[in-house]
């Protein structure tokens, strides 16, 4: 079966691709532009730059920064007023997960105002388009700059949303390593687990396929290598640059397969208890991996190959144990909490639990992974990363 591919029209990779956004926006035809960002980028000075940037092109820009780390509803509902306040041709999303999933549901939902946010997730794909979207990624994880996905919280049920769909996949994706070069600590290594989770999922999917396969394999060849340099050195710039593009690579991997269990588990993580979708990915892979394993053994042994922690004439089965090893000495290097470590109560992480669990059934991705739990397998992985 030919794989369904999906890719952003245009891309700009490399150090500086991000000043040239006033030359692709004039490649592509637009010139009333909203950002889309976060206070954080407006207090840096970044966000300045890229309108100065703009307005020396003659192009003028509104600013909506009032985005909130995993969106919610509401912050989509007061971007969506923010849209209608202007003359806008285009939505560029300019930082990380989070303003570029902001950026996507106003540019789709903007331009449908008869629906319900929560009336574009799962099982409803949006394929026709709203505004247009360039996405300025400044962080290493998401690959949300070439995904077909974005992801709302709804704050009322606490439940992550998948919103799926060509829609949301942007016109064009600039990707700028040297935006990432004062990422602290914690943020670059949760980033850094993040995307290659993606790329692992992607690799083991039920739906992979051959192109998403390379993208996925290339992803873990740059990602592996570089992200404990990189939490240890965050001046590496040569480590810096493979961690942006291995992302991107990894975002173009499983949006063109799928992501799989850990992220079916890992969304009420994040909704439920506020930690940040990297790290609860982290906390989950080493246990959703050794799960999973058995079911696609010479998958996950190819991703420990690629990893460079698994020769190639090295059996499967030994393969996939030193991925598992790997994958907790990863967790201990960068200092990546257990739920207990991170402060989550107990008795609300055991109350919570067959909730979760019937949320990321719900979410469809635990469907794509290579062994397809139970609602009591889930439980006994919630189980297992408390304890």
């Amino acid at each position: 079966m030919a794989g369904a591919i999906a890719l952003p029209r245009l891309m700009r990779v490399g150090g500086g691709a991000s000043q040239e956004l006033a030359a692709v926006l004039a490649q592509l035809g637009l010139s009333k532009p909203l950002i889309v960002t976060d206070a954080y980028l407006v207090k840096s000075g970044r966000v300045e730059t890229l309108v100065d940037g703009l307005t020396k092109a003659g192009i003028t820009s509104r600013v909506f920064a009032d985005t909130v780390p995993d969106p919610t509803v509401a912050s989509i509902v007061t971007g969506l007023e923010f849209l209608k306040g202007g003359d806008h041709d285009c939505v560029i999303g300019f930082g990380g997960g989070s303003p570029l999933d902001s950026a996507k549901a106003i540019a789709v939902m903007g331009m449908d105002k008869a629906k319900k946010i929560s009336d574009y997730k799962v099982p409803h794909v949006q394929d026709a388009p709203g505004l247009p979207i360039i996405a300025i990624p400044t962080t290493a994880g998401t690959g949300s700059e070439a995904t077909r996905f974005t992801i709302i919280t709804d704050e009322v049920s606490d439940e992550k949303m998948l919103c799926p769909g060509v829609a949301y996949l942007p016109i064009a994706a600039l990707v700028d390593y040297e935006l990432t070069m004062t990422k602290p600590k914690r943020l670059t290594a949760d980033t850094a687990i993040d995307s290659l989770t993606h790329a692992i999922e992607a690799y083991v999917s039920k739906r992979a396929n051959g192109f998403s396969d390379q993208m996925a394999l290339s992803a873990m060849r740059l990602i592996a290598p570089n992200l404990r340099k990189v939490f240890n050195d965050g001046s590496d710039k040569a480590g810096r640059e493979a961690l942006m593009l291995g992302a991107t690579m990894a975002g173009v991997a499983f949006s063109n397969a799928s992501v799989a269990l850990v992220h079916g588990m890992s969304r009420p993580i994040g909704a439920h208890f506020h930690v940040p979708h990297g790290l609860s990915n982290a906390m989950l892979l080493p246990a959703v991996t050794a799960y999973s394993a058995p079911a696609a053994l010479h998958r996950y042994a190819d991703s420990a190959r690629a990893m460079g922690v698994a020769s190639e004439a090295e059996g499967d089965q030994s393969a996939v144990a030193r991925l598992l090893d790997e994958l907790t000495a990863i967790n201990n290097e960068l200092e990546v909490p257990t739920p207990k470590g991170y402060g989550i109560d107990e008795a609300k992480w055991r109350s919570l639990m067959p909730t979760m669990a019937t949320q990321a059934l719900a979410s469809g991705s635990p469907g794509n992974n290579p062994r397809v739990p139970t609602t009591d397998e889930i439980l006994e992985i919630y189980n297992q990363v408390w304890n």
